[in-house]
């Protein structure tokens, strides 16, 4: 008898394994629905958790110093007992990580150990499902060996969504080459609040420039076409962090928001809108509450708003322990049980770090708090990923390619070229800049002239030093024969390596001072980390202080020049010697006394590898600086928050001083002079189907070719409901050589003159609008009006 029951479950287990073998799920010619429902009905409830589950990837394989790296055992152990969807950070290499040059992968590395994880998931799991691998990539793959960009605040810089696709796709594709899939951005957090530490994360203040240059961000990862996903040169998008993340109370990072419904789909929602109708295949929740609801648990806007009103089909991944926090730092449950069923319920798809789904969800369900529906509408979207992706049929990389592809030259180029494009002018008096090549001794004084890590911003892998090209360097490489005396004066916080005379020396035997100061996201190996990866602020009193003021976790309380920054370069200016003063940091600071005091500033944020190089190409006159201010930059702390499109009435001035910023948003100079002429516009259509068509002509009136970036504000002029008192609506960055004029068109559509009325129904009222063209929020050339006859309803 025992003998026909092993008999009869060989029988039954081959047979299962036959079907499984020529399952639907298998066959590349249905569509990706046909695939994702035969799989998710062969599955246990097990597995489609396991599915939702995404653990951090770096501890998936072993490697130390001079050995080659293999599959961990814990890796092993998460495909046999959790039956693991995806991990995040596998590639990653950083302080937090204790992923070193030394012991994180290299790119041909990289494709070696994702292979291999992706085989033995393959084998080793009854139904074979392909992995999802996750890397943070906004300004660059955060991994060894990769291209570093400039982060996101300037590359917002640039004005330019052309040049932010392409660098998006070559971010993707150094991933797709390493054997990763899925890459975290573009980041849409609107950043009204320079205190907050993660502002160079982002596109700055404003809401239609974040969308345009996050539409760039998800058409270079995805491709203009879902069939580009399967070509293996691009990626999953995963939108950050929704929703309101970047206007958290004073500041603090994850803090709670405080904005009206109105203004939340005015401005905070409006790029997530336009992401979703861009197709991006993931969204990820914020740390943040709004209104006293935990983003993580927010259904009205994970569920009603995203899903049933945007139709948005892809998955919804926590941000890293977030589901914890709804009990740890929310406590809006007593549970992890609870916490676990209320982020699913709310809308929540995909756990990022593994811990906040697994038991406590399956509890859960056997609990009847969250359905199996429910479970299975989250696997479906994380499925139809893998299947678009086409990981189901060749989930593999070629480890010669990604030693190819990787850092390639055109990708060093591209990373000049865009921290080229990024470099704001905020002052150039008596046309100080460009310098001449001819001069025979230049002094380069301050903390940011020859420190690596301090030019390239949070969110970076460990470099080798030959990648980077610092500041010095940069005017070293273009003026090899000229005598440079570098001088580093002091550092960025700590007041201990100050040497001030010896700097004032050397800008006194100088015949121009090039001060190069700011702040820095640079992680080391000693700085202490939360679970999510933030960093801790220290108290302890170190013998010596980081130069970290800026990045996540590092939130300010006030905006000087940290350290003794300003004393030395006031030092410097008071020798006399023309001085030029470079700004590399990641948040809007306090330059009121370099505005009136030093004669040329360049503002060049964090300009990733290439930053040396693209400083010495604007200083010198071989590129003409066109980037322009994504944000205000400030007065004083108490002005804060200082934006453009604010809600009228008009400001009203401070006793100290006036309420304008001491920089405006969409701010620059070039080395060129501008004229706008010749404004024309026409509205054609009715209804929905209305079009306001604008045409312009600018000239470069000077003697140098240059770019100048055409900024179109509109302002309602009569509104149910407050409105801005302008807002920017379109923008285009234009090369235009000396002498020549061009012409230039835009559209506006009902869309973009919209408002969320008393009943908060999005319409365009009828009445004028005023139209502002020109070269910053505060600089314009152009003014004329329209009138909109009949109101206009948005049908979304």
């Amino acid at each position: 008898m025992k003998k026909i029951c092993l008999c009869f479950l060989l029988i039954s287990n081959f047979l299962i394994a036959q079907d499984l073998k020529n399952a639907p799920y298998k066959n590349s010619e249905l569509s990706v629905d046909e695939r994702v429902e035969n799989l998710i009905s062969l599955m246990n409830l097990d597995e489609k958790i396991g599915q939702l589950t995404t653990p951090l990837g770096w501890k998936m394989y072993s490697k130390k110093a001079g050995t080659k790296a293999s599959l961990s055992e814990l890796y092993k152990e998460e495909i046999k007992n959790r039956h693991i969807g995806g991990l995040w950070g596998v590639l990653r290499a950083d302080p937090w990580t204790q992923r070193t040059l030394e012991t994180g992968l290299h790119p041909k590395e990289a494709a070696k150990i994702t292979n291999a994880i992706q085989k033995y998931a393959i084998e080793n799991s009854r139904l074979g499902i392909p992995l999802l691998l996750e890397e943070e990539a906004m300004h660059g793959h955060m991994a060894v060996g990769t291209t570093v960009f400039p982060t996101a605040i300037g590359q917002a810089s640039t004005w330019n969504t052309k040049l932010i696709k392409e660098m998006a796709q070559a971010i993707a594709l150094e991933i797709r080459a390493q054997g990763s899939n899925t890459a975290y951005g573009p980041i849409i957090d609107i950043a009204r609040e320079p205190r907050w530490s993660r502002v160079e994360e982002t596109f700055g203040e404003d809401s239609y420039l974040i969308a345009q240059m996050g539409k760039s961000i998800v058409k270079g990862f995805q491709g203009d076409n879902e069939s580009d996903l399967k070509t293996k040169k691009h990626v999953a998008a995963t939108l950050k962090h929704f929703a309101a993340y970047g206007v958290s109370e004073g500041g603090h990072n994850g803090a709670a928001v405080h904005i009206g419904e109105r203004d939340l789909f005015q401005n905070y929602m409006y790029p997530v809108k336009e992401a979703v109708d861009s197709g991006i295949l993931s969204v990820m929740t914020a740390y943040s509450s709004i209104d006293g609801v935990p983003s993580t648990a927010h259904k009205s806007l994970l569920t009603n708003t995203l899903r049933e009103k945007w139709g948005f089909d892809g998955f919804v991944i926590s941000d890293l322990a977030s589901i914890e926090g709804l009990l740890g730092d929310h406590h809006i449950v007593d549970t992890e049980e609870d916490a676990a069923a209320v982020a699913m319920n709310a809308g929540v798809d995909v756990d990022l770090g593994g811990n906040g789904f697994d038991d406590a969800l399956l509890d859960a369900v056997k609990a009847g708090k969250v359905s199996e529906k429910r479970i299975d509408e989250a696997v479906k979207r994380i499925l139809a990923v893998k299947f678009k992706l086409g990981l189901f049929e060749d989930p593999f990389t070629s480890e010669k390619e990604a030693e190819k592809l990787v850092r390639s030259e055109e990708h060093i180029e591209l990373a000049r070229e865009v921290a080229r494009q990024s470099v704001t002018m905020l002052k150039n008096e008596d046309n100080l800049l460009p310098l001449s090549k001819e001069l025979k001794r230049i002094a380069v004084i301050g903390s940011n002239a020859d420190m690596q890590y301090n030019q390239l911003g949070d969110y970076t892998g460990p470099q080798s030093e030959d990648n980077i090209i610092t500041a010095l360097e940069g005017i070293q490489n273009k003026l090899p024969n000229t005598t440079i005396d570098y001088v580093k004066g002091t550092a960025v916080r700590d007041t201990t390596q100050t040497d001030i005379p010896a700097a004032v020396e050397a800008a006194k035997n100088a015949e121009v001072a090039i001060v190069i100061l700011g702040g820095s996201s640079a992680r080391d190996f000693k700085t202490e980390y939360l679970e999510t990866g933030a960093a801790t602020v220290s108290s302890k009193e170190d013998e010596i202080l980081g130069d970290m003021e800026s990045g996540e976790g590092f939130d300010r309380s006030t905006l000087n020049l940290m350290g003794k920054q300003m004393e030395l370069l006031q030092a410097v200016v008071a020798t006399g010697t023309p001085t030029v003063l470079v700004l590399i940091k990641g948040r809007p600071l306090l330059l009121n006394w370099p505005a009136e005091n030093v004669p040329a500033i360049l503002d060049v944020w964090y300009p990733g590898q290439e930053g040396g190089n693209a400083i010495a190409d604007v200083l010198f006159g071989d590129f003409n600086p066109a980037g322009r201010l994504p944000v205000s930059v400030p007065k004083s702390l108490g002005q804060i928050p200082v934006y453009y499109n604010y809600w009228f009435p008009i400001r009203r001035d401070y006793v100290e001083h006036d309420a304008k910023p001491l920089f405006p948003f969409g701010y620059g100079l070039s080395y060129s002079e501008f004229e706008y002429s010749d404004l024309k516009l026409s509205t054609s259509g009715k209804g929905q189907n209305t079009k306001i068509n604008i045409s312009l002509k600018v000239s470069n009136i000077s003697k140098i070719d240059g770019d100048e970036v055409v900024q179109l504000y509109i302002r309602d002029m009569l509104s149910s409901v407050l409105s801005p008192v302008k807002q920017l609506r379109a923008f285009e960055r234009v090369s235009i050589k000396a002498g020549e004029t061009k012409s230039l068109q835009f559209e506006l559509l009902p869309k973009e003159l919209s408002l969320f009325d008393a009943e908060m129904i999005q319409k365009v009222e009828a009445g004028e609008f005023k139209l502002m063209i020109g070269a910053s929020s505060e600089d314009i050339k152009l003014e004329t009006t329209f009138e909109i006859p009949e109101t206009i309803t948005i049908s979304n």
